[in-house]
């Protein structure tokens, strides 16, 4: 009889051998699944799926370009198909921009040759010089960034700061001074300097640095301040992002010619659900509308919202001048930690999860109203552990992160 191998063996049993399982995602891939699933959550919140343009929101513009370059990945259908619930690697290009077909004329004049009307010749409109183009290189030259992880929460949070208005974005002007610390938007990409080395001089006399840049796809090159300074110039879309400013969003005392822009409540709940009514006392619904409170509750107990029951006001806080959806986003991005997941059928029977419910006590709201009035949100979270606000730095040390 001839020798059987161990899965023959196996199958002579009866025994059944499963084929291995492939190990977890190597960390490009998790970082392109990470990303699909941020074009995603677009497209689940706008209806469509993020463009190309100069008019709309920088991220719906980034988002756009990543959604490009996940496409043109030969990988992508594999990897991204079980985590594409919307179709939207396959979805029509009719959603995208679609570019005008260029003409022979056209073509030459987008590779910077210009023809002469008069001899038919074409003549070089310009030509990189090497200093420009060895720029571009260093710009291209991107490597993997070992230690993303410990770079990621600072991405996440200037990206939040940026959709609550807390960071603006402004046109590159050319500005030699480029510090360490700061963001920038190239190439569709958002890029931060983790590292600038000390100033010399170069041949011609100007003050140089050597910087370390990193992307928010987990990439990262060392290149010359002057040559990200180059490419910032000469990218249209490029931009410096502002330091993170929390407008003066209220004031001491209410002028009679104050504009109200809207109200910030706090509500507790009188619904009888066993949670809520052991942890009445902590349990916060935190919301912005622009009307009157008392009209927003009056039918609490018909809406799903509002866990279908009465609800009694415990704070509200007037505000003028702002944008109150954006307000709103900062509040509940320092309360995210401790959004309470309940669930809770609608009249119709249809599940609803409401998402302005919070395990927070009162006066940790109060702080908080407190540090967007004297502009020192940013940065803060709240810490479910220590039942307070800190910064997210403390938070990342405390998990062991570097």
């Amino acid at each position: 009889m001839p020798d059987l191998t161990d899965d023959e063996l196996l199958a002579e049993l009866g025994v059944e051998v499963e084929p291995a399982k492939k190990g977890k995602y190597t960390p490009i891939e998790e970082r392109i699944i990470a990303g699909f699933e941020d074009i995603q959550r677009f497209y689940e919140t706008h209806g469509h799926l993020p463009r190309h343009g100069e008019h709309l929101d920088i991220f719906e513009r980034l988002y756009a370009v990543r959604l490009d370059r996940i496409r043109s990945l030969p990988e992508a259908p594999a990897l991204i198909a079980q985590f594409d619930k919307f179709g939207l690697l396959g979805m029509s290009e009719d959603e995208q921009p679609v570019a005008e077909p260029l003409d022979d004329d056209h073509l030459l004049s987008e590779l910077g040759v210009e023809l002469n009307p008069e001899t038919n010749v074409a003549v070089l409109k310009h030509v990189p010089s090497r200093e420009e183009r060895r720029a571009a290189e260093e710009i291209a030259n991107r490597t993997l960034c070992e230690d993303f992880a410990s770079f990621k929460p600072l991405f996440d949070r200037a990206e939040a700061e940026l959709q609550a208005g807390i960071r603006q974005t402004k046109r590159f002007s050319g500005d030699i001074n480029i510090s360490q610390g700061e963001f920038f938007i190239l190439g569709g990409q958002m890029a931060y300097v983790a590292e600038r080395g000390p100033t010399f001089k170069t041949p011609n006399g100007e003050p140089d640095a050597r910087l370390r840049l990193i992307y928010s796809n987990g990439t990262e090159t060392n290149l010359l301040l002057r040559s990200l300074q180059r490419a910032l110039y000469k990218d249209e879309a490029g931009r410096r992002l502002s330091d993170p400013v929390v407008p003066n969003l209220f004031s001491d005392e209410w002028e009679e010619s104050d504009v109200l822009s809207g109200t910030i409540y706090v509500l507790r709940s009188k619904s009888d659900d066993p949670f809520i009514a052991q942890h009445r006392e902590l349990v916060h619904k935190i919301g912005v509308t622009g009307g009157s409170v008392e009209t927003r509750i009056a039918n609490a107990k018909l809406d799903a919202t509002f866990l279908l029951a009465d609800v009694e006001i415990v704070a509200t806080y007037k505000m003028s001048h702002i944008d109150r959806t954006k307000l709103e986003k900062i509040l509940h991005r320092v309360f995210a930690p401790a959004q309470i997941s309940i669930t809770v059928e609608d009249r119709f029977g249809n599940p609803v999860q409401p998402k302005e419910w919070f395990l927070v006590p009162l006066h940790v709201i109060d702080e908080a109203i407190e540090r967007i009035k004297d502009g020192s949100i940013s940065g803060l979270v709240y810490d479910v552990d220590e039942v307070r606000l800190a910064n997210t730095s403390e938070l990342d040390g405390a998990d062991g992160s570097e």
